[in-house]
């Protein structure tokens, strides 16, 4: 049976569906961790450089706050997620939320964390992208499926 199970998780309806199948679905002696890849816009907050157009100067702080607002939503949700494994029996002291700033791209972060954090299933809501976009973009959910080396995935729809 599963034993550690990572659920790829940002503040989308698409990724609560992945915490109900998971609530439904897997054993509640797994080790759960919500996984939620944050934009780095830290940097883009502090940046004071004579070159930036005053039109960002003065829109900065308002960026920053909106940034701020989204970690804010986003966390709100993992909380509301941990709660809903929780009522599905899953003991809270093997639900772990983690963030993690984005570093390479959100598919390949979750990527990293899948194949290093000793993760044997990756759970991930899938996109509602047309297959035209998925076929030139590539979707989150695609990457990861084809990316992840060493946890199986699987796409709740």
């Amino acid at each position: 049976m599963t034993k550690h199970v990572l659920i790829a998780f940002d503040d989308s309806d698409n990724a609560m569906r992945a915490v109900d199948f998971v609530g439904a679905h897997l054993s509640i002696d797994c080790r759960i961790t919500l996984f939620s890849v944050l934009p780095d816009t830290e940097s883009l907050c502090s940046m004071q450089s004579p070159e930036l157009t005053p039109y960002f100067l003065e829109q900065q702080t308002v960026f920053c706050i909106l940034e701020e607002k989204r970690k804010e939503v986003l966390h709100a949700a993992q909380r509301q997620a941990r709660d809903c494994l929780a009522n599905c029996g899953f003991p809270a002291d093997l639900i772990t939320m983690k963030s993690s700033k984005r570093e390479k791209g959100i598919a390949r972060d979750i990527i990293h964390e899948a194949d290093n954090g000793g993760y044997d299933l990756v759970v991930l809501g899938k996109k509602g992208h047309s297959a035209i976009k998925d076929f030139f973009m590539g979707s989150v959910s695609q990457k990861v499926l084809n990316g992840v080396k060493k946890a199986s995935v699987l796409l709740v729809d």
